[in-house]
């Protein structure tokens, strides 16, 4: 009776076995999707950044919006320390007891979402073997330079002196053939004292008697070959452009040059910094090798409180600020001492807009860190609140700087 029962069952009709169907594509639709979430949803925030499947998770992360988060477990420096002989007097503040030079470099950046990780610089000089790095611009780049040939010569040291044409520093890692150098340059462009002749030119017709002059189309000699040499270039200008001190207005004001004739009516250092900005980026894109990297980093900040460095300013903090300090310290609407770097940043990045040229912001993060300066340990007869300790907060520029150069590598 039960088998006949068993066979005596109708078969489904159509409908049902439709139905049937229909729900099992739709599960496996919803396990697809479901899937598919996860994997975008931790794609954002895997770490570290230095291993390749893990850069190209964080290729859209925001480094630059973070914290800074102390880590009592470094007891000395993790990357170098003080008798690296490429560290400048000046800015080795180890060697110079500053009170809080250990504590500086305790203090770890974390972006909000993903992580920034100290790179490893025995696997970065064997990712970049035959690779030529330039770094071009002021005194802060050459900050920066200082402290990524420091890190990887602690892993490497069979290292050559040799600076390609223009350069003001260079090293080549032999085993490796990996390239370093430091080209100087405050303007970018060609710049040099001027003074009036007595052929009474449209510039001693309007009174000047000296002053600087700046030919926005023409770059420094000291870089001018840079684009066809290195892989890859980072770019910085800004500290000189807003620099009474150096620049007089009255005195010694900039007087700039395009074609070789005087831009007439005379126009301010921001207008001029707009003109360079256009000439140099353009020639770069024209000169630089086909697979270059080309990176602009943004202004570092400086820290004088209670005055300019030529007023008795100084940067006493023993500790990084806290986020309505900094608005205090850099907003524009106080129109403090230290604008410049958000001043020079909105020409920087209007500049920049179209080009092939990665932006670097080192700012925001870098505002925070008024206690990782010199100050007076610097040997100066003023406190040194623009340049940055070694070891210090360039370690994590060049950490910032090698993550682009990974992404930018997973992207191509």
């Amino acid at each position: 009776m039960a088998t006949r029962d068993h066979y005596s069952k109708k078969p489904p009709s159509s409908a049902t076995t439709l139905s049937t169907s229909r729900f099992i594509l739709a599960l496996l639709c919803l396990a697809t999707l479901f899937i598919c979430f996860s994997l975008f949803k931790t794609g954002n925030v895997q770490s570290p950044l230095l291993n390749h499947s893990a850069v190209s998770k964080n290729i859209k992360c925001n480094y630059t919006d973070g914290r800074w988060i102390y880590d009592t477990t470094v007891r000395s420096p993790p990357r170098y320390d003080h008798t690296c002989k490429e560290i400048y007097k000046g800015w080795n503040c180890l060697g110079s007891n500053k009170s809080n030079a250990l504590d500086i470099v305790k203090w770890r950046w974390k972006p909000y979402g993903c992580d920034l990780q100290q790179f490893d610089p025995l696997k970065f000089l064997q990712d970049f073997r035959d690779t030529n790095i330039g770094f071009v611009g002021d005194s802060l780049n050459r900050n920066m330079f200082v402290s990524l040939f420091c890190a990887l010569k602690r892993v490497s040291s069979e290292v050559k002196k040799w600076r390609p044409v223009g350069a003001d520093r260079g090293f080549t890692f032999i085993k490796y053939n990996l390239t370093i150098a430091y080209h100087r340059t405050n303007l970018l462009a060609r710049y040099g004292r001027w003074a009036a002749s007595s052929n009474a030119g449209v510039l001693e017709s309007l009174g000047y008697k000296e002053g600087y002059r700046v030919d926005v189309d023409i770059p420094e000699g000291t870089w001018t070959e840079a684009p066809n040499f290195h892989d890859i270039l980072i770019f910085n200008t800004g500290h000189w452009w807003w620099a009474p001190s150096k620049f007089d207005p009255v005195k010694s004001p900039m007087l700039f040059f395009e074609k070789g004739i005087p831009v007439v009516p005379p126009v301010p250092p921001h207008v001029g910094l707009d003109m360079v900005l256009s000439q140099m980026i353009s020639f770069v894109e024209k000169k630089a090798l086909p697979s270059a990297i080309l990176i602009f980093r943004t202004q570092s900040p400086r820290h004088f409180e209670g005055g300019d460095w030529d007023q008795g300013g100084s940067c006493p903090r023993l500790q990084p600020l806290a986020p309505q300090e900094v608005e205090e310290l850099f907003s524009l609407k106080n129109n403090g001492t230290n604008m410049e770097a958000r001043l020079v940043n909105q020409h920087l990045y209007q500049a920049l807009k179209g080009s092939v040229f990665q932006i670097m912001d080192i700012t925001q993060m870098s505002e925070y860190r008024a206690d990782a300066h010199p100050s007076a340990a610097g040997g100066k007869k003023h406190d040194d609140c623009m340049h940055w300790c070694l070891p210090g907060l360039t370690d994590t520029w060049n950490d910032l700087f090698i993550a682009h150069l990974y992404n930018f590598k997973v992207r191509n």
